[in-house]
């Protein structure tokens, strides 16, 4: 029996809070796809990664330049305000869809932060197969 979908988030969650490219890309099928249609072309996160191995070498390549970025910045103590950052998992009609609606806040220098977002996962066997990540790009420049 798979996973129920608030588990699948909370773990694609803590893998993408850590910063740990592994364990998201285990998370996605052999020919998984994680997209972000907003992302303009040749902005630092990939719009489209094909397969669970670009996707490892696509979120590695990312997380090492925004961690420089950030050291760069003075962000690099930035925090998730999870008191204050909120989630909704949306079951649909398809049993293999799920949609998450996130309000992640982020404690920074300036005071908090609010981003919102929205994920669609459709899943198989457990594993994620298409995750399409609804985010303003200007949070990737």
């Amino acid at each position: 029996m798979a996973a129920p979908p608030q588990e699948i988030y909370q773990r694609y969650l803590w893998a993408t809070l850590s910063q740990n490219a592994d364990a998201v890309a285990e998370m996605f099928t052999v020919d998984g796809v994680l997209q972000s249609p907003l992302v303009r072309a040749g902005q630092a996160f990939p719009r489209r990664l094909e397969g669970r191995e670009a996707i490892r070498t696509g979120l590695a390549e990312y997380y090492y330049r925004w961690a420089g970025e950030q050291q760069q910045a003075g962000l690099a103590g930035l925090t998730v305000n999870e008191e204050k950052s909120r989630s909704v998992v949306h079951t649909t009609a398809d049993p293999d869809v799920f949609v998450v609606e996130i309000d992640p806040a982020f404690d920074s220098p300036d005071g908090i932060r609010i981003v919102s977002l929205l994920k669609i996962f459709r899943m198989r066997d457990g594993e994620i197969v298409l995750l399409r990540d609804y985010f303003s790009p200007d949070l990737v420049t």
